[in-house]
């Protein structure tokens, strides 16, 4: 006998892979477990993801969407670049997840990161550009560095810390909202 359809599946699915993920990693977390633990047949997994890896995808862009909520909320039309710094650091260790893959606790993510070749760090980092320009036409970050070069040091320090655990580490949440502290105070010296 088929079960009945889920109400709210999608979010139920990617609950369940949260879960999964955040106890035993990525690489260990089957579609197979991901069904079990949301209560559903392995095949409707399959009717909303074609595959795992489009379940982790989903996972850090909804994560994605939490941080930006809560930095959005934080934020007025006058924020510095410190402070919207400051702000995505608190969104980003509130998140369970976010901070998890930052602090690869039990290779949350897995291979998975230098897979994605679809050009979304890109994307986000052509967005840090453009939002660093407009703070330099509103006067409120100095003109005399180029924007395209302090979001590629703002983006490549965020990207390192992704592999500090692995290389520098073991890392905590502690030291790395002390790394994002101290790159907060280091940007407010472009700040007017």
């Amino acid at each position: 006998m088929p079960r009945p359809r889920l109400p709210h599946r999608r979010t139920a699915i990617l609950d369940a892979a949260e879960q999964l993920v955040l106890e035993q990693g990525f690489d260990a977390t089957s579609v197979a477990s991901v069904a079990a633990r949301a209560g559903i047949g392995k095949g409707a997994v399959y009717l909303e993801f074609e595959s795992k890896t489009d379940i982790l995808d989903a996972l850090l862009q909804r994560a994605g969407a939490r941080m930006q909520a809560r930095v959005d909320a934080g934020l007025t039309d006058d924020v510095t670049l410190s402070d919207a710094y400051r702000s995505a650091v608190r969104a980003l260790l509130d998140d369970r997840l976010m901070t998890a893959a930052f602090l690869d606790d039990r290779g949350i993510l897995g291979s998975h990161v230098s897979a994605v070749t679809d050009g979304r760090y890109r994307a986000r980092h052509l967005l840090v550009i453009e939002w660093l320009r407009r703070l330099q036409g509103q006067g409120r970050l100095r003109t005399d560095i180029d924007a395209e070069h302090l979001a590629l040091a703002l983006s490549s320090a965020t990207i390192g810390l992704l592999s500090a655990n692995a290389l520098l580490g073991p890392l905590d949440p502690e030291q790395l909202e002390g790394a994002f502290t101290a790159l907060a105070r280091m940007v407010s010296a472009f700040e007017i």
